[in-house]
């Protein structure tokens, strides 16, 4: 199972861009994470968007082959990071390599509420015309204090925030071979 994990910020550093990384390590039974950067992207201009710029097509088919994508999400401002919405933006404009295509939306942030409000509005802009994706409902996996989640080395310490990751990846798992046996209309 080919899964891509797209980093949904542009930051140098980034917690959510650790937490993909480390599932990629952890996660390796039946499934490979390609950990994927949204940095390159210009910003999205529906006037100068034709045709789309190299990077967004690159991106676009990576998704398209990938049986299902993991987007991490910060939360700026209760919202999505604008890097993440304008890479969307690109890709719905341009691809579609969202539609019908099992979405497993994570999110890390320092504080105690996790990436709450930014999943909620990530999983609704995933769910509109041009991006039409199937996002799994349930399994939120918000990971809050990530300074303390993770070790010098980039790995997750704490044994039930693991477990919990486990347990949500799995369901995300099965998501992807419920819709791989689900008749196409």
């Amino acid at each position: 199972m080919k899964i891509i994990g797209l980093v949904g910020n542009n930051a140098d550093f980034s917690y959510n861009r650790l937490l993909l990384q480390f599932m990629a390590q952890q996660f390796t039974t039946d499934v490979t994470i390609e950990v994927q950067e949204i940095k390159e992207l210009p910003l999205f201009n529906e006037s100068t968007a034709q045709p789309a710029p190299a990077c967004v097509v690159a991106l676009a088919q990576k998704i398209d082959a990938a049986d299902g994508v993991v987007i991490a999400t910060p939360e700026y401002d209760h919202s999505i990071p604008a890097s993440l919405k304008n890479c969307l933006e690109w890709l719905s404009f341009a691809a579609h390599p969202f539609t019908d295509k099992p979405v497993m939306v994570v999110g890390v942030s320092l504080g105690q509420q996790g990436t709450s409000f930014a999943q909620t509005q990530l999983r609704e802009i995933l769910n509109s015309p041009g991006l039409n994706a199937h996002v799994l409902s349930g399994n939120q996996f918000m990971m809050g204090f990530a300074k303390q989640q993770f070790s010098e080395d980039g790995q997750l310490t704490d044994a039930r925030t693991l477990k919990f990751l486990t347990q949500c990846f799995a369901t995300f798992q099965q998501f992807i071979q419920a819709h791989q046996v689900m008749p196409v209309e």
